[in-house]
């Protein structure tokens, strides 16, 4: 596929996910949204976001190192693109989306530059069945953790209808344990609590990990959760 064909696709994928959803303008805007004052757009307006590192988050090569990755994968929240570009380069096929449009034309742009074959759309996290698409596996890196406990229950269910039967959930998320921890930190029991069996979620492993950022020399203290969809 050429860089114009992947262009045409990408922006097919941006048109059809805002037609089929709310205007992401019109959406409310989220617990972290409101403590912080402003959109997740507008993180990217001056510079760098402070979860925006230039590069795949470790925890993340680690897994698509081990074969983590299988079948059509969601990264939801995929910022500037990095994770999603790291695991579309071992030639798996890969939507990454956002509400932030200033992000997903970074990512786009990185795409197009190094030549990786990638899809970026924007979307809404609570409403990802407007996707009309099931995954084998889905990222969440750095999503989970921005959500409040009002919030949370929304997304859970808002990922369920897009995975597959038996399909792998990641989550990487800042964690209450230890020095430094990142805004947002969230316990195994929130995990535990989100991600039910009752729900239709079979956690396979919480595991410590860390998160890395602009303003954490060696990251933040994280939780690397596996997680079935059963």
């Amino acid at each position: 596929m050429s860089k114009d064909d992947r262009a045409a696709c990408a922006s097919r994928t941006h048109v059809e996910v805002r037609k089929k959803g709310t205007k992401l303008s019109e959406r409310r805007p989220t617990s972290h949204e409101r403590m912080a004052g402003q959109s997740w757009d507008a993180s990217y307006h001056d510079g760098p976001a402070p979860w925006d590192i230039g590069s795949p988050q470790p925890a993340v090569v680690r897994l698509a190192s081990a074969g983590g990755f299988a079948g059509a994968v969601l990264d939801a929240g995929c910022g500037t693109g990095e994770n999603a570009l790291h695991v579309a380069s071992l030639g798996l096929s890969v939507l990454g989306v956002d509400v932030a449009e200033t992000a997903l034309a970074i990512a786009r742009k990185k795409a197009d530059d190094r030549g990786i074959e990638v899809e970026f759309a924007a979307a809404d996290a609570f409403e990802l069945k407007r996707l009309g698409r099931s995954f084998e596996t889905v990222l969440d890196c750095g999503l989970f953790h921005t959500f409040d406990a009002d919030e949370r229950p929304r997304y859970v269910a808002s990922l369920a209808p897009v995975m597959e039967h038996d399909g792998t959930l990641y989550v990487l998320c800042f964690s209450d344990g230890g020095p430094e921890t990142g805004p947002h930190p969230v316990s195994q029991e929130d995990l535990r609590a989100a991600f039910s069996h009752s729900n239709g979620w079979d956690i396979a492993a919480i595991v410590p990990d860390r998160l890395q950022t602009r303003f954490h020399d060696v990251g933040a203290p994280a939780w690397l959760a596996t997680i079935k969809r059963s």
